[in-house]
């Protein structure tokens, strides 16, 4: 029998480990099958995944690495113009350029270094920039401009330093021209950033740093002239083209050159004022308007300001005669526009109310005679008339034309005597013609004036505001009826009042609508005309029903008071090529000027021609310009000649109220 194997050290080997190394191999084989299984279980979850992430899921992600490397902002269109009824513009667009800054993209440490470095060179004071910045916290992703009319060196001092301002953006833009200077300002009014509170209102309309209309026309109808915002992709967008829809033109009823013919006759009526010896004469208004439909042909107002002034980032110091109370009251408010805002007393300019609510009422016929005299004792209290050597009976019409105040202080005291159950005609029939109540015109804001009545005297002076003789002042006493026939007393009108009036007169009893916009415009863009979007209608004339022969009689009246020779503004209108017919009138009103307190006289002068069919409605107000026909019924022929395209003949001596 054959003998173990024996090892080395003469030790026999155990049995069975000849068969090891087979049972190892095949393990190792098992492994190796399992970690290949596995291998190619993992491989084919990740050739499965990249394809469901490259083929399903492809276009997804796409879109989300594009929108890492694409920042997508709010742009908005540039404003669309505004012209006048001719087609003139006044308010336009020149391109320019804007220094913003990314909130975001600032440098964490050292920005405030670099908001101080800005603010040196663009000359904007570093509170402003930071609380530009904070006030769009809630927004850091969006740029905050901090100036909008960069100048050239500025901009190339950022562009050759871009390394040090981190976060800051050289951005074309648009900024609002003005062709006509300082023409119109008030009316077209101004743009600028949109406040909080208007971001409260129209949250769905607005957002941070959006520029929208802050006045005048421009705020309006901002709707249209601001267009819809689009979007501006930094990276793909590099010519910096806006996806936005355009703005629209707005055009005005306004004529261009009767506006600067209206802004220019307030300074000639101002000079005049001054010449006669008004030394306070310093601002007024004028109004013209078409009398058929309302349309208003110019709006002036004085002081006025430059519009350019508010374009960009202005110095606070700059703007402080349209922003502070008392800069402004030094400069007499040349950012109120007086034709709609200003109230003051009518005086005589008011006497065709009380002769049409005097007839109407049967107090007085248009034929019947009334003493004119230069003094007259009612209720035991003196009332004078303007000319004190006058001393004749008169007929409505030619009260009218001389102005007669005692003719008017007699049909004042009538109304007074008048029962209770009558109540006060005389406040009834001047509410329907457009008085204490705003016109409605598409511009703001409006003042709605003062008409005095008892339930006004009522509410106005009690215990709280007048402890010893509340109880006095609230009856309505004769001297009340007496002055408000005259125009006087509590009474205060708006320039576009008056104008709305006597545009009744001219028209034959119909209270117009007074109005600015004409119509929305798309330019066509091929040389083709405009296409008309939208067009502005007035409310329909509201039909005031007056007794023919009453209208007839004050029509007569105004035409003779500047035809005939005893006519307040004869000397003015006389000879002039085409018939006008008006009023002139002189109000006392208490002003406070420096080193001054007391009343002084408002000048006025309203009518219309061509007398036999009227086409135009001119109201002219001088602030202190003393008697109507020496500065308001120039001024207002001023305003007549260029509309007619004639000038009037050299004028003679002027005796008015």
């Amino acid at each position: 029998m054959a003998s173990a194997p024996s090892t080395a050290n003469g030790h026999s080997a155990a049995p069975g480990r000849v068969a090891d190394p087979p049972r190892i191999a095949g393990a190792l084989r098992t492994r190796a099958g399992i970690l290949g299984v596995v291998v190619l279980v993992v491989f084919g979850a990740l050739l499965l995944r990249l394809w469901a992430l490259q083929v399903l899921s492809g276009s997804h992600y796409l879109r989300a690495a594009q929108n890492n490397q694409l920042r997508t902002i709010r742009v908005q269109a540039p404003r669309g113009p505004i012209v006048d009824r001719n087609g003139r513009p006044l308010v336009t667009n020149v391109p320019g350029t804007a220094i913003r800054v990314w909130p975001s993209d600032l440098p964490k440490q050292g920005r405030y270094d670099e908001l101080r470095q800005l603010s040196t060179l663009l000359k904007v004071s570093l509170p402003e920039i930071v609380g530009d910045i904070r006030r769009h916290a809630a927004d850091p992703l969006s740029p905050v401009t901090i100036k909008e009319s960069a100048r050239m060196p500025e901009v190339a001092y950022i562009s050759e330093h871009w390394q040090d301002f981190r976060g800051v953006e050289v951005a074309p833009t648009f900024l609002r021209r003005y062709p006509y200077g300082l023409l119109a300002a008030q009316v077209l009014g101004s743009v600028g950033e949109v406040t909080q509170a208007q971001l409260d209102q129209r949250s769905r309309d607005f957002r941070p740093g959006d520029e929208v209309g802050q006045s005048g026309i421009e705020r309006r109808y901002d709707p249209y002239l601001r267009g819809t915002p689009g979007t501006f992709r930094l990276r793909v967008d590099s010519l910096g083209r806006t996806r936005s829809a355009p703005a629209q033109t707005s055009r005005l009823t306004l004529d261009a050159g009767l506006q600067q013919a209206a802004e220019q006759a307030l300074v000639y009526g101002i000079d005049a004022a001054r010449l006669n010896g008004q030394w306070a004469a310093d601002g007024g208004a004028i109004v013209a308007l078409d009398p058929r439909d309302g349309s208003i042909l110019a709006l002036a107002s004085n002081p006025t300001y430059n519009p350019s002034i508010l374009v960009g980032r202005t110095p606070r110091r700059k703007l402080a005669p349209l922003l502070d109370q008392k800069a402004a009251a030094r400069a007499n408010y040349p950012g109120v526009d007086k034709a709609i805002a200003g109230t003051y007393p009518a005086g005589s300019t008011f006497k065709p109310v009380t002769a049409l609510a005097a007839i109407e009422e049967r107090l007085v016929s248009p034929y019947d005679t009334l003493d004119c005299t230069g003094r007259i004792t009612i209720a035991k209290q003196l009332f004078k008339n303007w000319d004190p050597y006058i001393a004749a009976p008169l007929t409505m019409p030619v009260a009218l034309a001389r102005s007669c105040d005692t003719y008017f202080y007699q049909l004042g005291y009538r109304f007074w005597k008048l029962p209770p159950d009558r109540k006060q005609p005389l406040q009834d029939w001047a509410r329907r013609f457009g008085f204490g109540r705003p016109t409605g015109v598409d511009l703001g804001p409006e003042a709605s004036g003062l008409l005095p009545t008892i339930a006004w005297r009522h509410a106005t002076f009690t215990k709280k505001t007048d402890r010893c003789c509340w109880q006095v002042d609230r009856l309505w006493k004769p001297g009340n009826s007496v002055q408000l026939a005259n125009g006087q007393g509590d009474l205060s009108v708006t320039p576009l009042q008056m104008a709305r009036f006597y545009a009744l007169l001219a028209n034959g009893g119909q209270l117009v609508t007074p109005h600015l916009a004409l119509d929305v415009e798309q330019p066509a863009g091929d040389g083709s005309p405009a296409i008309v979007r939208r067009r502005f209608a007035p409310p329909p004339p509201q039909r005031i029903h007056l007794d023919p022969s009453a209208l007839a009689a004050v029509k007569l009246g105004l035409l003779e008071a500047t035809h005939e020779s005893f006519g307040t503004s004869n000397a003015i209108f006389g000879s002039f090529p085409f018939p006008i017919a008006g009023k002139t009138g002189t109000a006392e009103k208490h002003v406070e000027l420096p080193g001054f307190s007391g009343m002084m006289d408002q000048s006025w002068w309203c009518g219309y021609g061509p007398a036999d069919n009227p086409t135009i409605v001119v109201c002219a107000l001088i602030e202190n310009g003393g008697h109507g026909g020496d500065a308001a019924a120039p001024a207002a022929l001023k305003v007549f000649e260029q509309y007619f395209g004639v000038k009037a003949p050299t004028q003679g001596q002027v005796y008015s109220d």
